[in-house]
């Protein structure tokens, strides 16, 4: 299951995780986040022990998503190393997140 991540747990659980992470930036009242939800869900359950899944609900959050830049949601974004290594906006089919977040493994 993905983790909730919050502006308070962001720097512990993402720029200082040994794994890769994907982050979902999302928001209850977009559609497309509900649409990728369930696939960032199946990702999260795919890749676990190999990399970390969260997300981040724009709305309570707003210090990493402005942080970030987040003007559009969804949009995805994979660290590695505390680092931005790729990014994704937009709704996406679940071999496509998986290939991007496999690349940082």
């Amino acid at each position: 299951m993905a983790l909730e991540i919050t502006d308070s747990s962001f720097q512990d659980t993402v720029l200082k995780s040994d794994k890769p992470v994907l982050v979902d930036f999302w928001a209850v009242w977009c559609g497309p986040c509900r649409t990728l939800g369930p696939i960032i869900e199946e990702v999260a359950s795919d890749f676990e022990g190999k990399a970390l899944v969260g997300k981040v609900d724009v709305d309570n959050n707003q210090e990493i998503s402005m942080q970030y830049g987040i003007r559009n949601i969804p949009t995805v974004l994979i660290f590695k190393n505390g680092e931005v290594v790729d990014k994704l906006v937009g709704v996406a089919p679940k071999e496509v997140i998986a290939e991007k977040l496999s690349a940082h493994l």
